[in-house]
């Protein structure tokens, strides 16, 4: 898989403790990565790294302290960085915006410099967010040369680290100096809604649909006409790892911002999702109730991701339908039976991967 390029490198993720964080880093291991990760302790209760129970270098610091992450990545010498870690809900963002732009802009301005001043850094990849984008709830999707926005302090974080992303790629890390006066390529990647076992965080629909069917409640949606580019976490992974195998090769023309997210099909209302997930475990229970002055939220939101398609010849695996079903089994399994299915999840998704005759999976 990726042409085994990750066999035996030294990885450093930020963020290893979240949703993403863990399956990443778990995949990494998969391909025969030494990894480390970088983030906050993970928090209490059910925990997806906790529970996976990874063989691997953890130091937990807060990105936002610029000395120590300087030391931890001069200490480890990665040679490809995937920096995941933020503050990554909306709602959270409206309660604690100055944590959010602190987290998201400044710790990825201390994660670039970190990588600035270390050698033998050779890929780093930047994952934001599509809420980067301006958002006008148009129809077409946005294309990576739209401009940077967004409403809530989460979107407007993103958009920030984008910025900050791109000035040192130009000042720093710029692709016509490669291999001249530096050594590193530097790539952002947004992607769309993931979704997929292990994902407790707060205020989520999937993990809250999840929870209370464990518990035998119904759960509450809000904003079921709300559409969203739903895709299973690991759809975007594949396309980061693509995009790490590129700037590790040294391919400047992938130092850039990159779409993943899914087809037209995965474009669905949250309301569909919600029932889509309960006709895959019959004990989700779902009820509406939009609440009343309710922080905006947009209602619309796609990505255009021809460029992935077409110049790393990226696509999708799973089906939406597929990709609930999985979803939906994952947290069966666990609550009823205790059973992880990460490891059968990850198998299943390169078998199939393979049967499809992706680029990455050579």
């Amino acid at each position: 898989m990726f042409h085994d390029i990750y066999r035996s490198r030294r990885v450093l993720i930020t963020g290893h403790t979240g949703f993403k964080g863990s399956w990443l880093a778990y995949f990494l291991q998969q391909l025969g990565a030494e990894v480390c990760g970088v983030a906050l302790p993970p928090p209490e209760g059910l925990n997806l790294f906790r529970l996976l129970k990874l063989d691997m270098r953890s130091e937990f610091l807060d990105i936002r302290d610029p000395e120590k992450l300087r030391k931890t990545v001069a200490d480890f010498r990665p040679e490809a960085v995937f920096h995941l870690a933020a503050q990554a809900l909306v709602r959270r963002s409206y309660r604690e915006p100055a944590e959010t732009f602190s987290s998201n802009v400044m710790g990825t301005v201390h994660l670039l410099e970190a990588c600035r001043l270390t050698p033998g850094v050779k890929a780093v990849v930047v994952i934001t967010s599509d809420k980067c984008y301006e958002n006008r709830e148009q129809v077409r999707g946005y294309a990576e040369t739209d401009p940077m926005g967004g409403y809530d302090p989460y979107s407007a974080s993103k958009g920030c680290a984008e910025l900050a992303v791109a000035g040192y790629r130009r000042s720093f890390f710029n692709n016509a100096d490669y291999g001249v006066k530096h050594h590193t390529l530097v790539a952002s990647a947004r992607a769309g809604n993931v979704i997929g076992g292990g994902d407790w965080a707060e205020d989520r629909l999937v993990p809250d649909l999840m929870q209370a069917a464990s518990a035998g409640r119904t759960a509450v949606i809000r904003n079921p006409g709300a559409t969203r580019p739903w895709q299973h976490v690991l759809e975007p992974l594949s396309g980061y790892l693509s995009l790490g195998e590129k700037l590790l090769k040294g391919e400047t023309k992938f130092a850039d911002g990159w779409n993943f997210g899914p087809d037209h099909e995965g474009m669905i209302t949250v309301g569909e999702t919600a029932a889509a997930l309960a006709e895959a475990w019959d004990a989700v229970k779902f009820s509406v109730e939009t609440p009343q002055n309710a922080p905006h939220e947009a209602h619309l939101l796609k990505l255009d991701c021809s460029k992935a398609h077409h110049e790393l010849l990226w696509h999708g695996v799973w089906s939406p339908k597929e990709a609930f079903r999985r979803t939906a089994v994952w947290y069966r399994d666990f609550y009823t039976a205790g059973k992880l299915r990460t490891g059968d999840d990850l198998a299943s998704y390169l078998a199939d991967a393979e049967t499809g005759g992706l680029e990455w999976t050579k």
